[in-house]
């Protein structure tokens, strides 16, 4: 495993390192990247209560017919370095959503938006959940 400082911590990087269950993806993170991801999960339960949560790609996904979210602390590395800061939660059918306030980011991918936090202060809960019911309906029709 990799060690490297982050703003006076040290966190290991998990470029060797593969989770098996959701349990041991969650003793990885910082205190400040666990926070917000055990509040994006608790979002995801309450509003998909019959969903399965898998690790993919050493990050979680939320499924009922096909993918419909994932939650993806910057400490779970997408390649050799961290991209962004704080925790991405995105949809994998983001662009069937109806996202007239520009909530989601898209950069110059065809499918997944996503939203990155990088605090809990930062999440709008009901405006997630609106969106995170929207995802579950297109999952219906898939």
């Amino acid at each position: 495993m990799v060690l490297f400082e982050n703003v006076g911590y040290k966190i290991e990087s998990n470029i060797n390192v593969k989770f098996k269950d959701a349990e041991e993806f969650l003793e990885f993170f910082p205190d400040d990247e666990l926070k917000i991801t055990l509040m994006l999960r608790k979002i995801v339960f309450d509003c998909l209560p019959n969903c399965t949560e898998k690790i993919s790609y050493n990050a979680p996904f939320y499924k009922i017919h096909k993918h419909i979210c994932f939650i993806w602390p910057a400490s779970v590395l997408w390649g050799n370095s961290k991209t962004y800061e704080g925790v991405r939660f995105g949809f994998n059918k983001g662009f069937r959503l109806n996202d007239e306030l520009k909530y989601l980011n898209k950069g110059d991918r065809k499918q997944v938006y996503w939203r990155d936090f990088k605090s809990i202060k930062e999440i709008d809960v009901d405006l997630l959940k609106t969106y995170l019911f929207e995802a579950a309906e297109v999952d219906s029709k898939m």
